[in-house]
């Protein structure tokens, strides 16, 4: 008899100098064997992995320590993980096959009814930056037909369910139940207990993370007995612990330093096009915002960012071919639009975003702003290459057409923070996806946690023109009509200047060429399991 689970579901100089001071010097001593140390740039926020979906805590956790049902490799293929299949069987019925043999790593089994479990906790996780909720959202129930099959009852058609899947890692409720875990509980170790190939070892917030291999897994061994990330923030820092040896493997590679390190035959460069953008979020739904003055610095009565002509000169005063040039070096590209230039279903043939200051001055005083006005941007320091100095960049952009500009870089963690608390006027960040409908429903879609519609709202931007093609999207099985309903919303919203894509970057990594072969992830993903000992 089947059972059903009913979910409620609501300094790169520093870095130019190692690489001539170390140049000379005879190779250092290699790490232990079957030993992978990381310098990696952003540290997870938590070891929860329902915590925060970002990339910074998804890439440690997700199909290393935990496994979700399915994962999508470093070529945008979905792989099996904790499933074996997934078909449809109806618009609103999908059927799993369930992987057997498969336990967590103190030895429980992994069973159907964690499934049910996971995606009824996973909108529940307090205090988060931004929760899995848009990847369960569409599903009602999940009904346990036998040990190896579960069916997923849906409220509504869903043609991501496929992609879906590949987000939120399964948890145990014999583990993690019956009561939802703290996030300090997995934090401690005490609780971070998953299927994946490597087991939790320890975790400094802000420090590092080390992982075992995990000798009961139920799929190959991984090649790394142990797994050391050490979280170097700044640029220089983490190319001269490479220089030394004391890694392995670094991410974001500065881009001053590529052509240093290309000549430089100790060392492997590992390069990909990333569906990675960067974008600007103006305060465009307030009356009044917190960052905004008049030229003396006293409080704007009303908000200049509410209005779109605003928006378009902030837009218009970007050089964006300029950035991913001079200030890139190539290792970005003038962006478009709101989607990556692989992502499925963008708006295709569009130029590069005009650069245009003149119109933007005449726009400023066309809104009633004639001489400008005052304005704090904000910004992270060390979540992607050059951040401090792309919102440097930027700040001085909008100064040349009168709004005079300052700059606040934070640690990543505080930024998302207080942006989630709707402290900034403007902020800069970047969002990652394969898809043009994930930004839409992530990031612009007006915010309703119960439909698990912008998760990333943080200005909480509410536009119908984008809200209603992205929903009709979001339920249509038809490629084809999807296709042209994901174009109107993505089309509205670049005509409103809801958010001002700026660059789309390139990734990055180094290594020891006698150490490790690395597979570069489209995602930013830095981990060990795309990470191979070279031979």
């Amino acid at each position: 008899m089947s059972r059903s689970r009913r979910l409620v579901l609501a300094g790169s100089a520093l870095g130019v100098a190692c690489l001539a001071a170390v140049g000379a010097a005879a190779q250092p001593q290699r790490q232990a064997p079957r030993t992978l140390a990381i310098g990696a740039q952003t540290p997870p926020s938590a070891m929860d992995p329902h915590y925060h979906n970002t990339t910074n805590n998804n890439m440690v956790l997700r199909g290393q320590i935990f496994e979700a049902l399915f994962d999508l490799d470093t070529r945008a293929q979905r792989q099996p993980r904790l499933a074996e299949s997934l078909r449809p069987l109806d618009d609103l019925t999908w059927e799993v096959k369930i992987r057997q043999g498969v336990r967590f790593h103190d030895g429980t089994p992994f069973e159907a009814d964690d499934i049910a479990f996971t995606f009824a906790r996973v909108p529940t996780v307090p205090n988060s930056p931004a929760l899995f909720t848009p990847a369960v959202r569409t599903i009602a129930a999940v009904e346990v037909v036998d040990p190896a099959t579960v069916r997923l009852r849906l409220r509504e058609p869903n043609p991501l369910l496929p992609w879906d899947l590949t987000g939120p890692v399964i948890l145990s409720r014999r583990v993690h139940g019956p009561d939802w875990p703290a996030t300090a509980d997995f934090n401690s170790g005490r609780l971070a207990i998953g299927t994946g190939p490597y087991r939790f070892v320890a975790f400094a917030h802000n420090e590092r993370v080390e992982l075992a291999r995990n000798p009961t897994y139920w799929g190959p061994a991984e090649p790394w007995e142990r797994v050391v990330y050490r979280y170097i923030p700044q640029a220089g820092s983490r190319v001269a612990a490479l220089l030394t040896g004391e890694v392995d493997l670094i991410d974001y590679v500065p881009v001053q330093d590529i052509p240093r390190l290309e000549r430089d035959r100790r060392f492997a460069l590992f390069s990909v096009d990333s569906v990675t953008f960067v974008y600007l979020f103006p305060d465009s739904m307030r009356d009044t915002s917190p960052h905004v003055f008049d030229k003396q610095g006293r409080p704007l009565a009303r908000n200049p960012l509410a209005d779109r002509r605003v928006r378009e000169a902030l837009s218009l005063a970007i050089n964006r071919q300029a950035i991913a040039e001079r200030l890139y070096q190539g290792q970005a590209r003038a962006a478009d639009q709101f989607a990556a230039p692989a992502a499925e279903h963008r708006i295709p043939d569009l130029p590069p975003l005009p650069y245009d200051p003149a119109r933007a001055r005449a726009l400023l005083a066309e809104a009633g702003w004639p001489d400008g006005f005052r304005m704090t941007i904000h910004g992270p320091n060390g979540f992607f290459p050059l951040d401090d100095n792309l919102l440097q960049a930027i700040a001085q952009a909008f100064t040349r057409i009168g709004i005079e500009t300052q700059v606040q870089a934070l640690p990543p963690a505080n930024l998302f923070t207080r942006a989630t608390n709707r402290e900034f006027s403007l902020f800069m960040t970047y969002f990652s996806s394969y898809l043009t409908i994930n930004p839409l429903r992530h990031v612009v879609m007006t915010q309703n946690r119960e439909l698990g519609f912008g998760p990333f709202n943080r200005q909480r931007y509410s536009n119908p023109a984008v809200d209603e093609p992205a929903r009709q999207a979001l339920t249509t099985m038809d490629e084809e009509r999807r296709r042209a309903l994901t174009q109107q919303a993505a089309r509205a919203l670049l005509e409103d200047k809801g958010v001002l894509p700026v660059i789309f970057l390139r990734n990055t990594w180094a290594g020891w060429r006698d150490r490790v072969v690395y597979d570069p992830s489209p995602i930013n993903h830095t981990a060990a399991i795309h990470a191979r000992p070279a031979e």
